[in-house]
């Protein structure tokens, strides 16, 4: 038999939108409960393990920007400090008439980074929740309005019941993996199914070297491309040139298979013989990431629907919301979009008048 429990709010997923949620409902004294389908948390934060020799690198989201003061606070809590992306030197640009040399950076903007890797933001928000309040490797499967009020939610072994739901995953993966039984009214699936996801199509790669040679050479690691598989590139190394590396961004249906081993000849041709032979090359394809793209990801294009006002108005009799950073009605697809989501959802669950949870 499936086992029962009554929670305040579950909220599925343990991005950064899932994690503030929960832990600003925890803060507020509700019981709140994280499902994760994956095996860690942090979503689209995903930093490389970080060791004593090699500061965490970032496969997912890098930067942020001024004006978020909600990662610029988090960070601080953290205790994660922070640096300025490298920005001096010139831009190499590439296209089917050879390579030129730009002076000065015209591809990058002035932006922060987190020293060992965005994902400490995941850690940090993990760690305001209790003991039992966060539960890895358990994909929601369905979700039913209750008649005796609230929502069931099930997973591939338990039913849960809670009073309302926060949704911190992409709309349109939503959609796709929870089955919501035709409760949802219809132009909320048509608008949720149509929403991008924000680096879903995305594949990032990022190359360390022995030193950031580039800088030496008066480059800024800045790069575009239109000869691939890498369109543009960016310095990723720490502010003292260590961990020394740089990234890049390819669109998904860009790549033929085999690309990486064409990745280290792209970046010769843009910085020189000693971008050639880097120390090791990561790959990070979130198209291929089962719990953050789905099936449509790749014809998903229309972005003015990011922060769409149907998704600041709860659904299911005001129960569930919807939180993620493509819900977001400012800084949408940044992590602050992801913490304002999450923070939004928060602050209409406890607005709503409070009735213990029960099975």
């Amino acid at each position: 038999m499936p086992h029962h429990a009554s929670h305040d709010v579950i909220v599925i997923g343990a991005g950064a939108a899932g994690l503030s949620a929960a832990a600003a409902l925890h803060a507020a004294g509700r019981d709140a409960l994280v499902l994760e389908a994956r095996d860690r948390i942090g979503g689209r934060l995903l930093s490389t393990s970080a060791s004593a020799s090699q500061p965490g690198l970032d496969l997912g989201a890098t930067w942020f920007w001024d004006g978020e003061k909600r990662v610029r606070a988090l960070a601080a809590r953290g205790s994660i400090t922070t640096f300025d992306q490298h920005l001096a030197g010139d831009t190499v640009v590439q296209d089917t008439t050879g390579t030129r040399r730009l002076p000065g950076n015209v591809l990058d903007a002035p932006a922060r980074r987190f020293h060992g890797g965005a994902q400490r933001l995941a850690v940090t928000l993990a760690g305001a929740l209790p003991v039992g309040g966060l539960r890895l490797d358990t994909p929601v499967t369905a979700i039913r309005p209750h008649q005796r009020g609230g929502l069931h939610v099930h997973t591939q072994d338990a039913t849960l019941h809670a009073e309302h739901v926060v949704l911190a995953v992409p709309p349109a993966l939503a959609l796709e993996r929870i089955d919501f039984a035709g409760a949802l009214p219809a132009e909320l699936i048509r608008l949720a199914r149509a929403t991008p996801v924000w680096m879903g199509a995305a594949v990032k790669i990022v190359a360390t070297y022995e030193s950031a040679f580039w800088r030496r050479l008066g480059l800024a690691g800045a790069a575009m491309s239109r000869t691939g598989p890498l369109q543009e590139i960016h310095d990723m190394a720490g502010p003292d040139g260590h961990p020394a590396a740089l990234f890049g961004f390819a669109h998904a249906r860009t790549l033929r298979p085999g690309f990486e081993g064409a990745v280290p000849t792209l970046l010769a041709q843009l910085f020189g013989p000693g971008a050639a032979t880097p120390r090791a090359v990561y790959v990070q394809d979130w198209s291929t990431e089962h719990w953050t793209a789905p099936s449509t990801v790749q014809r998903l294009a229309d972005y003015s629907l990011f922060g769409h006002s149907l998704y600041r108005q709860p659904a299911l009799e005001g129960r569930l919301h919807w939180a993620s950073t493509e819900t977001a009605d400012e800084y949408a697809g940044h992590i602050e979009g992801a913490l304002a989501a999450g923070e939004r959802a928060a602050q209409a669950v406890l607005a709503r008048p409070f009735i213990p949870a029960r099975s």
